[in-house]
């Protein structure tokens, strides 16, 4: 396992010329670090869930988003554009990676990303250190997963804001 480093951003987003490992202390008050979420929307609106490696230290075996922290030196797109080939093999670029919003936590910086891609679950590639399972899913037994705790709850608003914004981006995507 390899030892992650953090920049250390202020609450907007700009490095303070600090760093931090993972795992070893805490941030004080005002300090924040990256953290990527990448949605995987297929072109008829399904969802690609992955459920996390069971041995993992945070929600080991949950069904969650695809993401995970920025490392030192790494802007917000290209820790979305590693953690979506790092952990299912899927390939992104700058037209087919959009961002959709920032939310401040505690501690981090949350940048929402999504893509519309319909590759199939046979092809993906997983990083089975952080993967157990991917699969699709609609929208309507994502919503049921959520509410059954079968998927990670991030907060009501979080799930308001992410669905509205993939609709937009959907329709954008698909206006001719």
């Amino acid at each position: 396992m390899s030892i992650e480093i953090w920049d250390v951003l202020d609450e907007n987003g700009t490095p303070t010329g600090k760093t931090a490992l993972r795992g070893q202390g805490v941030l004080k008050s005002g300090e924040y670090h990256l953290v990527v979420h990448i949605w995987i929307v297929s072109g008829k609106g399904d969802f690609l869930i992955q459920r996390r490696a069971e041995d993992k230290k945070l929600m080991p075996g949950e069904w969650a988003a695809t993401g995970g922290a920025a490392v030192s030196g790494e802007d917000s797109f290209a820790a979305a554009r590693r953690e979506l080939f790092e952990e299912l093999g899927i390939k992104s670029d700058e037209q087919s990676l959009k961002k959709l919003e920032r939310i401040k936590r505690r501690n981090s910086l949350l940048d929402v990303w999504a893509i519309v891609c319909d590759i199939p679950e046979s092809e993906l590639v997983l990083q089975r250190s952080e993967v157990a399972e991917a699969k699709w899913v609609t929208e309507e037994e994502l919503r049921e997963m959520i509410e059954n705790g079968n998927f990670h709850n991030y907060g009501k608003e979080y799930f308001d804001s992410i669905f509205g914004k993939i609709k937009e981006l959907r329709g954008a995507v698909y206006e001719f």
